[in-house]
């Protein structure tokens, strides 16, 4: 039986604890290609998140992958500082070898413009991960390449569930809500995975000994850096894992049920918030996950 051309993705990310262990099952799981990675300040500040992203290339054996740093604070205003819950390295201490190569020269824009450029329309599909600055960035001064993306999958938002940022708003898109708006009024297909959904694919203690087990350096990997969010916790009974759940979305659909919702983002008084109103861009937002099932695919494709 021939099996199936890989997905070929561009990365997009600040790792961060949740954004690594993405990273880690994407470069573990040989149904994705992954083409480029590009580093925005989110979580962290933009170098430490660039060298997380070298580094977790490094972890992998991937030096051959290019990777950049991209955004270094969002459109508007000032960025908002994670260091508390992801460490000041970002990865919770969690100890990972020396990138194998430097990061590109060129800008976020300079790297992903021209793989976008060079393929089919539609052949890259984007895995958001961080604060949307990167796309909206790339939208501004190369649209002709943005429009050449095949669809954007990203975690963030959310609808129902109070939020991480405020009362009624996410993280990456209260991070930078003005890029946000542009991504999503932009014309390529948004696939928005929000904390609605995201909270409900979770890892307990019992899980992590599971991945351990396994062996593979992503598992292992992988384990260690969910296993730092119980550290300064132990009362902790699970944590939710919110931006795997972008890469499960890329690989089994199947796993969610999405609505399309017309989204409006507030960029002033309740700065991310999104609201559904009649006129805001048409998205697809998931809203039920299948926990055990992601959960079961995360861990078989982390070990390989």
């Amino acid at each position: 039986m021939t099996m199936p051309e890989p997905l070929r993705v561009l990365i997009d990310t600040d790792p961060g604890l949740d954004d690594a262990i993405a990273i880690l099952y994407a470069l573990a799981e040989r149904r994705f290609a992954v083409e480029a990675i590009t580093t925005v300040a989110g979580n962290i500040g933009i170098e430490t998140t660039t060298r997380n992203g070298g580094r977790l290339l490094a972890a992998m054996g991937r030096g051959e992958i290019a990777y950049a740093a991209g955004a270094a604070g969002p459109l508007v205003a000032q960025g908002i500082d994670e260091e508390a819950i992801h460490g000041a390295d970002g990865l919770g201490g969690v100890v990972l070898p020396e990138a194998l190569a430097a990061p590109s020269a060129s800008t976020a824009t300079e790297l992903l413009a021209p793989r976008l450029l060079a393929g089919d329309h539609g052949a890259l599909t984007v895995l958001a991960l961080g604060p949307l600055t990167n796309l909206a960035q790339l939208l501004r001064d190369a649209p002709r390449a943005y429009k050449r993306v095949g669809r954007i999958i990203a975690m963030g938002g959310t609808i129902f569930e109070p939020g991480n940022a405020g009362n009624y708003a996410e993280f990456n898109i209260a991070a930078d809500p003005h890029a946000a708006r542009m991504v999503f009024n932009a014309g390529v297909p948004v696939t928005l995975i929000p904390l609605d959904v995201t909270r409900k694919l979770r890892a307990n203690p019992e899980d992590l000994e599971r991945l351990a087990a396994s062996g593979s350096v992503a598992a292992r990997l992988s384990a260690n850096l969910i296993g730092a969010y119980f550290a300064d916790n132990t009362s902790r009974q699970s944590r939710p894992l919110h931006d795997p759940c972008v890469m499960l979305m890329a690989l089994a659909p199947h796993l969610f049920g999405t609505e399309t919702m017309r989204i409006a983002i507030d960029c002033d008084t309740q700065r991310g918030r999104l609201i559904q109103a009649p006129g805001g861009a048409a998205i697809e937002v998931a809203m039920t996950i299948d926990a055990q099932g992601a959960l079961d695919a995360l861990w078989a494709g982390l070990s390989g």
